[in-house]
């Protein structure tokens, strides 16, 4: 047991003290973004609004976050990410305060489009300064430790989010938003200003290249968008399944759910760690990821037993734990060949463009041909996700 427990403790030594305080930041303000998982509820409840009107912002929602994360690109390889960062950190604990006092559906749509471009400007720019941070060796562990913060401020949002609502109501969840937003900003202010932090890989391009132009990096990115459109159905049409066809209550949808999130906070950064110590390139490793998300939707159509359930779930996120960091590592290894922030924007969108547009061809899907038919069509994606992938590393090798 004591082994066991210093092998967890190893695997987050020789992580730069100021990749730390970025998962802090990041903890803070992902914490803050407690509105988001209650917005529809809002705009119903609170403002109420048609389920179609709620439709229509959900989509400026998703078009903002994808137009915030192109513009933070940009601005990234222009001002550095620093600045991005910071105006991104601090005008969004003043939108998020100033969302609540607008009224009607057009200045809603508007508003939260906006809102979204700003905050989610903040993506690309995290990622450049993550790698900026990091030793080379260290990158994918770095990685890790953001995302580990992410799904804390995520698991710890809407829980708070629910005591303020009852006690202080929706008003009280736009303000508290806000100022966790400004104190996230605050820190990053007070402790990692360019004075006072140290960068560990220096990347300078006379002529750039655009990741528009990379040919290889958009196959990746391809197979990026596929890996979305499945794994976002664990957070839409899944939780349906789990109700309609196996019965569950929202109190076991809900701790399967869970399952998802201890196991990534308990087991993801030691797995990587093993992950990195073998002979795998991060294209094969992302592969493996892809396969064991594709099993656990091939599975609930091969066996009948409600056990599977949680297999499946285990699967997804054992294969969500392995692509997503090493995914993110390789996009940050190939942005060093150009624009740094344009390459990690085109990587968040991949993930943007899923969201867009996964949720509704799920439920589309399920609507006409059934559950059965929609996990094997979700396979065939991962399938031609892992194709592409193989593609890819068939022509990196040849290049090397």
């Amino acid at each position: 047991m004591k082994r066991l427990y210093t092998q967890y403790i190893n695997s987050f030594k020789g992580l730069s003290k100021e990749v730390w305080w970025l998962s802090l930041i990041t903890l803070v303000n992902r914490a803050g973004t407690m509105v988001i998982p209650f917005l529809s509820l809002y705009l119903t409840e609170s403002l109420g609004f048609s389920l179609e009107n709620v439709g229509s912002i959900m989509t400026s929602f998703g078009l903002g976050s994808l137009a915030g994360t192109w513009i933070g690109g940009r601005l990234t390889d222009r001002i550095g990410y620093y600045k991005v960062m910071l105006a991104s950190l601090v005008a969004t604990g003043f939108l998020f305060i100033g969302v609540q006092f607008l009224e009607g559906f057009w200045p809603i749509c508007i508003g939260i489009f906006i809102l979204m471009a700003i905050a989610d400007a903040f993506r690309p720019a995290v990622f450049v300064a993550l790698s900026a941070y990091s030793r080379p060796e260290n990158k994918t562990r770095s990685v890790t430790l953001i995302r580990l913060a992410i799904n804390l401020g995520f698991s710890a949002g809407p829980a708070i989010g629910g005591i303020i609502i009852t006690s202080l109501g929706y008003g009280g969840l736009f303000w508290v938003d806000g100022i966790t937003c400004m104190i996230a900003g605050s820190l990053l202010f007070l402790i990692l200003h360019p004075k006072k932090s140290k960068v560990m890989d220096v990347v300078h391009h006379q002529s750039p290249k655009s990741a528009y132009r990379d040919s290889q990096f958009l196959v990746f990115i391809a197979a990026m968008v596929l890996f979305g459109f499945a794994f976002v159905q664990y957070f839409s049409t899944m939780p349906i399944y789990y109700s309609d066809i196996h019965a569950l209550s929202e109190f076991e949808i809900g701790m399967l759910l869970a399952l998802n999130g201890f196991f990534i906070f308990v087991f993801e950064m030691p797995l990587i760690k093993f992950m990195e110590s073998r002979a795998w390139s991060k294209i094969s490793n992302v592969i493996f990821g892809l396969v064991l998300t594709a099993l656990s939707f091939l599975i609930l159509n091969m066996i009948s037993w409600i056990g599977v359930l949680a297999i499946g779930m285990l699967l997804m996120t054992i294969g969500e734990m392995i692509a997503f960091p090493f995914s993110n590592a390789f996009a940050m290894d190939r942005a060093k060949r150009g624009n740094q922030g344009e390459y990690m924007a085109l990587y968040s969108i991949s993930f943007s463009l899923a969201h867009i547009f996964g949720h509704n061809s799920g439920m589309q899907s399920i609507a006409h041909f059934g559950y059965e038919i929609t996990w094997y069509g979700i396979t065939v994606v991962c399938i031609l996700g892992i194709l592409l992938l193989l593609l890819l590393k068939n022509v990196l090798l040849k290049n090397k």
